[in-house]
């Protein structure tokens, strides 16, 4: 679905959710005539479970499509190896190989991106502009963070990752 400029993707879970409690509420309003008239109450709550979701994807989307060419102009192309506790909180930009990909299904997808040199975590916190997979080589821009709040290994906050087509050198 898209608002304006955003392309919205509602996640899987949050689907299910509706479909469940929807399922739930017609069960009721059968066996129950006292559901009937709660249904004033049940039918914007269910409402509510698709348009929040829908909602909160749209403004996270939005956000990182503001800050994209903000990264673009400030990120510096690094190696992976070059990926250090002492980069936290610089923008960068890096080139390589998808090997792993988890939890699009929730759309927080997180990525572990390999060049020549190593191979990191890329977490990104709403759901990408591209559909990437295992093996599809991309550009990501991001920040470096910690994995935890303050402590472990540098791993990149993803504000936005992109299919490329490399040239044979």
């Amino acid at each position: 679905m898209k608002i304006g400029k955003v392309e919205v993707k509602v996640s899987i879970i949050a689907i299910a959710v509706f479909v469940f409690f929807t399922i739930l509420l017609l069960i009721a309003s059968v066996y129950s005539p006292d559901v009937r008239s709660q249904l004033i109450w049940l039918i914007p709550g269910l409402f509510m479970l698709l348009v929040i979701p829908i909602a909160l994807n749209y403004m996270s989307r939005s956000e990182y499509a503001d800050l994209e060419p903000l990264y673009e102009a400030q990120s510096k192309t690094v190696r992976i190896k070059m990926i250090n506790a002492g980069m936290v909180g610089k923008a960068v930009r890096i080139e390589g190989v998808v090997e792993q990909v988890h939890f699009q299904f929730l759309n927080r997808p997180q990525y572990t991106v390999a060049d020549r040199s190593g191979a990191i975590s890329v977490k990104m916190f709403t759901t990408p502009n591209e559909d990437v997979k295992v093996n599809d080589v991309v550009e990501v821009l991001g920040q470096v963070i910690q994995r935890y709040i303050v402590t472990g290994d540098p791993v990149v906050n993803c504000i936005s990752i992109r299919k490329i087509i490399k040239r044979q050198e």
